[in-house]
């Protein structure tokens, strides 16, 4: 009985939770190279030069050693010599020379020093700690919030995406690189082109006459098309995505902030297969309507084209998906549509027009580390709707021009090219100053071009389908299909012969989706 008493006892004993002991952790820092590298700083006059685009006075751990180094920091901006005897004074002058522990501490971290050899190699280890303490300092305030009931979630992820964004492109450094490799890859890059039949360098986009200006898009360029509301930015851009996914196989991103993915496709579907938008939404389909629809769509399916319709998308969940469809599916080209619709959440910005520089700013790092041409759709302001014309031809000016940029003038800065378009029909302006014929065309004009020459091209416009298309190109909506051709579609098994060209019946309460 008292062995039973014990076993329960002891059973008892052991199913009580036990105390855990937490000892507490300190923060990444490493204070001894922290005053090697300051020594090395004293004795060496070009030691400076070594770490300046490493260290800020925030790396070091220790709060002397902060102020130590914002001597030295002083000193190299006013191209000071940088000792001692120097820094003493700095700091006297600063009224911090006995907070970081007077002239004895000073002379005891050059004395520490042999050399500053390993100066950069130690530098970039205190970079590192403070890193991944500032990383800590972020991640507990996060997780602070988070247990707090009356944070609102999204806000907080917001938050933790602009402050984590921030973070990132502080410390996104790259080093210097000897010319000899950029010489090897820009020869490759003339003799790639020199092979191809169109003499094109960069990414054709399907539109003759652009391509043969811009010479293709180009790798790591921003590219920026704009244009007021009705002009057809969104049919452009989806019709050179259409062009280079299917004509070309290149793999491409659509990020759509405006549009959901249903409604893109639909667009994209006008555009391939030639029929009316409306049609479309209603499922009314004349029966060669259907035939083509059939038949065209096999063109879409299997293409490398990758939709996003994610809203209010921000510059730091761009960056993340675009990393992701490079890597995974070795996307060539990204479209965003459009700028003004995205932000830089979690920061916190004087105005709007801050925010739309940091994000343009951001798009162009972007574009140049994965080394693809970005394309971004961007709104024009209502300048030109106010513009009048000149008194010869009493018409108005509506050409847009790089001042109408919306929102900000870091657009234009940051961009290495930008493309306005333009559709003098929608004005009502149906003959240009020559006499020809201006319904159905639009202007796409280069008003910007970084590496290259501007000019304007022309294409033709089919409001009905939200195409662009080359002037000479030919609608295969004139192009009669023969029924004696059997098509077979991937999403429909049964074939479409001439006893199969009727829709399927329309039910009483609505069209039929398809």
């Amino acid at each position: 009985m008292a062995e039973q008493n014990r076993r329960g006892r002891g059973t008892r004993v052991a199913n009580t939770p036990q105390p855990i002991n937490d000892y507490g952790r300190i923060p990444p820092q490493a204070t001894d190279l922290e005053e090697a590298v300051l020594g090395a700083l004293m004795i060496e006059k070009d030691a400076y030069s070594l770490v300046s685009e490493i260290l800020r006075p925030q790396s070091f751990y220790e709060h002397r050693h902060q102020l130590l180094f914002t001597a030295i920091t002083n000193l190299a901006l006013k191209q000071q010599p940088i000792d001692l005897l120097t820094v003493k004074n700095e700091l006297e002058r600063e009224g911090t020379l006995d907070e970081v522990g007077g002239p004895f501490y000073i002379t005891q971290l050059t004395s520490k020093v042999a050399s500053a050899a390993h100066v950069e190699f130690h530098a970039r280890i205190i970079a590192q700690k403070a890193l991944a303490r500032e990383l800590i300092t972020f991640t507990n305030g996060i997780q602070s919030k988070a247990f707090d009931e009356t944070q609102d979630v999204d806000d907080l992820m917001q938050e933790a995406e602009g402050k984590l964004f921030e973070i990132s492109q502080q410390n996104l450094k790259k080093d210097y690189t000897q010319i000899n490799p950029i010489i090897e890859e820009a020869y490759k890059q003339i003799q790639f082109a020199a092979s191809r039949t169109t003499g094109l360098s960069g990414m054709e986009s399907g539109f003759h006459d652009l391509d043969k200006m811009t010479s293709g898009w180009q790798n790591s360029d921003l590219v920026i098309i704009a244009a007021r509301p009705a002009m057809g930015k969104t049919a452009f851009v989806l019709s050179m995505a259409k062009n280079m996914a299917v004509n070309y196989k290149y793999p491409v991103a659509f990020f759509s902030l405006e549009m959901s993915n249903l409604q893109l496709v639909n667009r994209l579907i006008a555009n391939t297969c030639e029929i009316e938008s409306d049609k479309i939404r209603s499922g009314r389909l004349q029966p060669h309507e259907w035939e083509r629809l059939d038949h065209k769509l096999n063109d879409l399916l299997g293409a490398p084209l990758y939709v996003d319709d994610t809203p209010s998308l921000s510059v730091f969940e761009l960056r993340t998906k675009a990393r992701r469809l490079v890597r995974e599916h070795g996307v060539k080209i990204i479209f965003i549509d459009y700028l003004q619709l995205m932000n830089a959440s979690g920061m916190s910005y004087g105005n709007r027009q801050e925010e739309v520089s940091t994000i343009s700013r951001s798009l162009k790092g972007l574009a140049k580390e994965l080394n693809i041409p970005i394309i971004a759709l961007s709104q024009l302001n209502r300048s030109v709707e106010n513009r009048v014309g000149d008194k010869d031809n009493n018409q108005s000016n509506k050409r847009p021009q790089l001042s109408d940029l919306r929102e900000s003038g870091a657009i234009e800065q940051d961009a290495d090219m930008v493309c306005f378009i333009h559709r003098p029909e929608y004005y009502k302006i149906y003959t240009d100053e020559n006499g020809n014929d201006m319904r159905g065309i639009a202007e796409i004009i280069i008003a910007k071009h970084r590496n290259g020459a501007v000019g304007d091209i022309r294409l033709k416009f089919i409001g009905e389908y939200t195409r662009f298309q080359n002037l000479n190109d030919e609608l295969l909506a004139n192009v009669s299909v023969p029924k004696t051709v059997t098509f077979k579609s991937k999403l429909n098994a049964a074939p479409i012969g001439s006893d199969a060209l009727a829709p399927p019946p329309l039910p009483d309460d609505g069209p039929v989706p398809f």
